[in-house]
């Protein structure tokens, strides 16, 4: 069972945790945009990393978990 989340949790970083690739994948942007101050950031924007960023939090504590077992 606990491999079947991991490989989800992967899945989901790399396909919505990505999106879209190009020019650099989004998650990145937002993280520079929120790194430079978050000037302009909209309560869409703020929606958008959240949706993008939660593959990423869902994977860290699963691996957080596996490591402290």
């Amino acid at each position: 069972m606990k491999g079947s989340k991991l490989r989800l949790a992967i899945l989901m970083c790399l396909t919505l945790g990505l999106a879209p690739f190009f020019p650099e994948p989004h998650i990145i942007g937002k993280l520079r945009w929120i790194a430079g101050g978050a000037e302009g950031m909209h309560p869409m924007d703020w929606f958008d990393f959240l949706l993008h960023g939660g593959p990423w939090v869902y994977l860290t504590i699963l691996l957080l978990l596996k490591i402290i077992k």
